[in-house]
């Protein structure tokens, strides 16, 4: 008699004549998941598979009398699970031959199974169903006294490990640095930038590699402190109506506004959105993976390089430019106790608001330009749109700063809507939105 209950036959594609079927053994006390995603239990790859689901379907085992039944179930997958032919809608017991199709004309697999009595089988085990006798509900193991011991690859992908080990390598750099205030403060205003824009990155829900992001902040802290920036200065704040008002210059609202359009909106945001740009350019140029991995090809790309390049530019300007004026002239008058205390008051606040400030315009910008990869014939279209939108949005945050607190905040809450609003919008728009871990958790939670 065989130790195998069940097995699934990977049937060889039209194009592998001659290669040998893969054979997977169905597991007795747990679930079986297919789909290309890796923590699955059968992975599937990318290419050659593009209809198959991160989790496209599940095979458990079900306790009926003394024998062994198996039952597939469609994880809500995009193009369905079929059985012998006809579409699985919820879940289905099979029988030995069934033919699983993941999507009509996609991988196939073929189910055997002896159906064999528990007691008959060496080795028996029974399926863990919930019906457990009194001495194993009982029963400890191992890995429940030392749970690190089975988690596996759940813990650094599902348990947040990454960014917990983060922190706490912050805390610890933190405690060194007291003292060294440039050194906290730089330390302190990365982490809540980092945090600022993981947040942003989880709503994006899209997989980017983060030497990819990290070059997007770097480039545009290279551009703010090469003298391209000179140039920028020239064209939108002496040739352009972008001129700042000088200290003590009284200006009302409106012409204010318009200053701030030219000589922040229009400005900023176009130096921010050329590293995204840049992306966009070398995609083209490369061949896959490099492609799918650098390149801006959906909106969701745009949104989350538009967003790092706001991360740079947010660390730069504050930790160079307005955290150093503040304690420089709160020095003078109160002293540089003083003037340290209220340099880190202002850090967090700027930090943190990036999430409706910078990120939120450049990450807004971020999805026209994305939108416009989509879409290239419409393409100047969107970008003008998206350009002077995201424009207008920076412009009114700087002119609210002068004329009203609640103003302030009300704009502030308007540049994180416009930026939601752009990436839910971005989520539905995306072409491999089935391969996204927002969709996938969204789809699960659902079930």
């Amino acid at each position: 008699m065989t130790n195998e209950i069940g097995f699934l036959r990977q049937v060889p594609a039209k194009d592998a004549v001659g290669t040998p079927a893969s054979k997977y053994q169905l597991c007795e006390d747990g679930e079986l998941v297919i789909g290309r995603d890796r923590n699955c239990q059968i992975t599937l790859e990318s290419i050659g598979h593009g209809m198959v689901s991160r989790r496209h379907a599940m095979i458990r085992p079900l306790t009926q009398g003394t024998l062994t039944r198996w039952e597939i179930c469609d994880l809500n997958s995009a193009n369905g699970t079929y059985i012998n032919g006809k579409k699985l809608s919820g879940c289905q017991t099979l029988e030995t031959g069934d033919r699983i199709s993941l999507g009509l004309d996609g991988p196939e697999f073929i189910f055997e199974s002896p159906v064999t009595p528990y007691q008959n089988q060496p080795g028996f085990r029974a399926p863990q169903t919930g019906n457990f006798a009194g001495s194993e509900k009982d029963a400890l193991t191992l890995t429940q006294l030392f749970p690190i011991a089975s988690t596996g690859k759940q813990l650094s992908q599902k348990a947040y490990l990454y960014p917990g080990i983060a922190t706490v390598i912050v805390v610890v750099s933190m405690f060194v640095a007291v003292g060294n205030s440039a050194a906290f403060n730089l330390l302190l205003s990365a982490y809540l930038a980092g945090a600022a824009y993981y947040f942003i990155y989880q709503l994006c829900g899209k997989h980017k590699p983060w030497w990819v992001l990290l070059g997007s902040a770097l480039a545009t802290v290279l551009i703010v402190i090469s003298p391209l920036l000179i140039g920028f200065i020239l064209v939108f704040r002496e040739i352009l109506p972008g001129r700042l008002p000088t200290e003590g210059e009284a200006i009302s609202f409106l012409p204010f506004l318009t200053r701030m359009f030219f000589g922040a909106g229009l400005m900023e945001e176009l130096l921010k959105a050329l590293p995204v740009l840049g992306a966009m350019l070398l995609g083209n140029w490369l061949k896959n993976p490099w492609r799918d991995r650098i390149g801006v090809w959906e909106p969701l790309d745009g949104i989350l390089l538009g967003s790092a390049s706001a991360v740079g530019f947010t660390l730069l300007e504050t930790l160079g430019q307005y955290v150093p004026n503040v304690i420089q002239n709160v020095t003078l008058q109160a002293g540089a106790e003083a003037g340290q205390l209220v340099g880190l008051q202002l850090l967090i606040p700027r930090i943190l608001g990036s999430a409706a400030g910078h990120m939120a315009y450049s990450g807004y910008l971020g999805y026209f330009i994305g939108l416009s990869a989509l879409k290239p014939r419409k393409r100047w279209q969107i970008l003008g749109v998206g350009y002077f939108s995201a424009s207008a949005l920076h412009a009114l945050w700087n002119a609210s700063g002068a004329a009203s607190v609640l103003l302030l905040a009300l704009v502030g809450v308007l540049s994180y809507a416009f930026l939601v609003a752009a990436i839910l919008k971005a989520r539905a728009l995306s072409p491999n939105r089935e391969q996204n871990f927002a969709t996938r958790i969204f789809s699960e939670g659902r079930r």
